[in-house]
């Protein structure tokens, strides 16, 4: 990524995330999202939608927009998916972490809690790696 998506990620977090699901219809989701990995990074829970569609299908689009819609980005790409079945405890502490610094631009103030927080709700981190970047921002 360049650093004019970097920028524009560091500023603007709200998005939209396609998914697909086993049909190969769409699945829409917004997400709250920060440049993280070569990528726009996000956190889930087990069992929602989009992360299943993309245990099976990584593909996905991201949609990251400004907060009046004026300007956007997408982002097409494939997700790196890091849960608690797949990635080391610490390693998926640390990306947890660092995704919620660079979708909120604060530190948590209290790490501690925060990371009982995400054990507790399965949380995983995704790291949409684009391929192919367009959009009204450019």
């Amino acid at each position: 990524m360049n650093d004019y998506v970097k920028d524009f990620l560091a500023r603007n977090h709200n998005a939209v995330v396609t998914t697909f699901r086993r049909s190969g219809a769409a699945q829409l989701s917004i997400v709250t999202v920060g440049a993280y990995g070569g990528g726009a990074a996000f956190t889930t829970t087990e069992g929602r939608a989009k992360l299943a569609n993309l245990r099976r299908d990584p593909r996905c689009s991201m949609l990251v927009s400004a907060a009046n819609w004026s300007s956007y980005l997408v982002l097409e790409g494939r997700a790196d998916v890091r849960a608690a079945d797949n990635t080391d405890a610490d390693e998926l502490r640390d990306a947890l972490r660092a995704v919620y610094v660079a979708a909120s631009g604060a530190e948590h103030p209290n790490w501690e809690e925060y990371d009982q927080a995400m054990r507790e709700d399965r949380r995983a981190a995704v790291i949409v790696v684009p391929d192919r970047v367009y959009g009204a921002a450019l």
